[in-house]
Formats: C-alpha cells, sequence, structure tokens
C-alpha cells in the first residue's frame, strides 16, 4: 500500500506538488503538468526579453511569420507577453512567400488565419515582387543542389525589406536553441569566423537598418511543439520540399544525437559559441553597402545581387560558394559592358528595390 501511494506521489507535478505530471520536460529533466509547464516556459522566455532588452516600449516589432510551429508560437507568446506585462509593442506579422508550389502557398494559409487569431496586422512581401524569380523558377534553373543558398540570401534580405516597408524599428525571429547549435557548429565546420564571432547574439544588426532579435534564443524546439500542441495553436508542419538536402540537415542529425546523450548538449554549445574568443590577429571583413543595392554587405555587391545578377544572365552558379569578389573579376569585367549590365537590370528587378 505503501508502494502504490509512493509511486501516485512520484507521477505528481515537481513544481506544484498537486496535479498530475503531464510532461518530462527536454530541457530540465522535470516531470510537470501542463499549466507549470505553460507558466515556466512563458516565464524563462519573459526573462530573456526582460534581461537583454530586447525591446522598447513603442516600438513597432515585426514578427518573421512562416506558419511553422516557432513563428506561430512567437506570435502568440509575444502577443500574451505584450498584454500581459504591459511592454507597449506594436506588433506585426510579416511573411516572405519564396514561390513554392505546395508549401510555401499552404503554409501563407495558416498565417492569414493566425493574423485572425491574434488580431495582428499581416505584410506579406514575395520573391517575385522583389527578385523577379520564385524559387520554384530558381530550382528549374540551379538544380537541387545549392538551391537554399539563393533561399537563404533572399529569404534574409526579402524580411529585411519589408520590415522597411512596415516601417518597423525591430524584427523579431522564432530562432530556437536548436537552431543556434546548428549554427554555431556550421560556423565551426566551415571555418567561417566572422559568421562565428556573431551567430550567437541574441540581437544583431544593430548598425543596420533594422535590428534582429531571437527571443528563443535559450528554448528547445521539443519544449516549442510540446507547447504548441498543448495550446493546440494553429501551425503548419511540412518541411520544404526542396531543402532534403541541406547542409544544415546533417548538423541538426548531429546534434539531436547529442541531445538524445546529454539534454544540455544544446546549451553547451551555445554557451560554448558565447565565450569563443577570436584573435585579435584575425582579419574580419570590413561592413560597408552594397552598390547596386545599398544592403549591408562586405564586397562591393551583396550576395544577393551577385546571385541575382547570375541568373539575370544565365549563369545560375555565379556566386556559388566562398569565392570573394566574384563579380568584380577582371574576367567578368569583360563579359559585363555597361549595356549589358543596363539591359540586365531593366529585364528583371535588381534586389535593391527599396532604399535602405
Amino acid at each position: 500500500m505503501e508502494d502504490v501511494k509512493q509511486k501516485n506521489r512520484s507521477r505528481l507535478c515537481s513544481i506544484c506538488n498537486d496535479k498530475k505530471a503531464a510532461l518530462k520536460r527536454p530541457k530540465t529533466q522535470e516531470q510537470i503538468c501542463r499549466e507549470c509547464f505553460y507558466s515556466v516556459f512563458e516565464e524563462e522566455i519573459h526573462n530573456v526579453i526582460v534581461d537583454n532588452k530586447l525591446f522598447k516600449s513603442g516600438e513597432r516589432v515585426a514578427i518573421a511569420a512562416s506558419g511553422g510551429k516557432d513563428s506561430t508560437v512567437l506570435a502568440y507568446i509575444l502577443s500574451e507577453l505584450n498584454r500581459r506585462h504591459n511592454y507597449g509593442l506594436d506588433l506585426f506579422l510579416l511573411s516572405v512567400d519564396e514561390g513554392i508550389t505546395g508549401y510555401r502557398d499552404d503554409s501563407l494559409e495558416t498565417v492569414k488565419r493566425n493574423e485572425i487569431q491574434y488580431g495582428l496586422p499581416l505584410k506579406v512581401v514575395s520573391y517575385k515582387d522583389l527578385y523577379g524569380w520564385t524559387m520554384d523558377e530558381i530550382v528549374k534553373a540551379i538544380g537541387l543542389k545549392n538551391n537554399c543558398t539563393f533561399c537563404g540570401v533572399f529569404r534574409r534580405q526579402a524580411l529585411d525589406r519589408g520590415a522597411a516597408l512596415m516601417r518597423t524599428d525591430k524584427l523579431a525571429t522564432g530562432h530556437n536553441a536548436d537552431d543556434m547549435a546548428e549554427t554555431v557548429l556550421l560556423n565551426i565546420l566551415r571555418g567561417d569566423i566572422a559568421r562565428l564571432s556573431r551567430c550567437t547574439l541574441i540581437t544583431t544588426g544593430e548598425d543596420g537598418p533594422i535590428p534582429r532579435c531571437k527571443p528563443f534564443k535559450y528554448t528547445y524546439e521539443k519544449e516549442i511543439v510540446m507547447y504548441a500542441y498543448f495550446k493546440k495553436l494553429d501551425y503548419f508542419s511540412t518541411e520544404c520540399i526542396y531543402s532534403p538536402n541541406a547542409y544544415r540537415g546533417f548538423a541538426r542529425e548531429f546534434i539531436k544525437d547529442l541531445e538524445r546523450i546529454r539534454p544540455s548538449a544544446i546549451l553547451d554549445i551555445i554557451r560554448s559559441g558565447e565565450n569563443l574568443r577570436i584573435s585579435t590577429s584575425t582579419k574580419m571583413p570590413d561592413q560597408g553597402t552594397c552598390e547596386r543595392c545599398g544592403y549591408i554587405s562586405s564586397q562591393k555587391w551583396c550576395k544577393a545581387c551577385v546571385l541575382l545578377d547570375g541568373l539575370n544572365r544565365g549563369l545560375p552558379r555565379q556566386g556559388i560558394g566562398r569565392t570573394r569578389g566574384a563579380v568584380l573579376s577582371k574576367d567578368r569585367e569583360q563579359i559585363r559592358t555597361d549595356s549589358e549590365m543596363k539591359g540586365s537590370i531593366s529585364q528583371s528587378k535588381p534586389c535593391g528595390t527599396l532604399d535602405f
């Protein structure tokens, strides 16, 4: 009889010690009830926002919304915390339509429902409008290998341009702790010192047009999924049809394997990235602006303009890889006359359709 009582007692929430435990937190391994999970999950994110001074009262904040679990939970959490703690923020949803048939068109329907559910205004910008290309068209030109390079570069700039159109002060993204750990690992594997030195920052681009912040920096992906499931949030769960061969996927699988062995591995990698010191003798690229579109760039042309120029000229692999000054080499300068440049710009939109 005593053993039964002890067993029942062990199933109680380790926080309130009253209700029955409904889950084991992946982050702490605590067995807790739903209500306590909601409370600690939301409070941790609130503390991250306050401790890191992510927002100021009166700011206009765009939430990068894809319709997936991370951005949907972020939109829900920020709208709830904004009311509960009186942040004084004007929140908006910002989505990018990459032009992926059967994927993005469906996920955007989810975002449109979120617009109504959370009462947050929505702005959608598209690759077709900004660049003159859809991802479906880019994949036809480049193939399934390296297509994520185009999408990543174009998407980052599209979000900034959409946020500029909305005149927002900050852009909040749903990057979670798993994403952060993957990025640290990828930058180490690539030897990308410049990105490694800033990839763990919770706020980036403070010297640029629109700073970006990551309220989910220390939030585990599994807990985001649990929160969305228990709260019955409306989100889109299908993976991008073009992403199975993405290099990041291999880092993601490795991180998951580490997490199974040691749950704290995700936060350990992030902390390691935060504490890395770059040698003072290491030459870092100078940040400037793209001569063509005005976007932030360490080269004369930003990566988006290099890739877009290659697409427009029938050279879709131009700019793939880490070749420095790809656009400005003597060979390409000889090929590209002033008239050709004017022609390529007139035939399709340059990436710089907005001034920064």
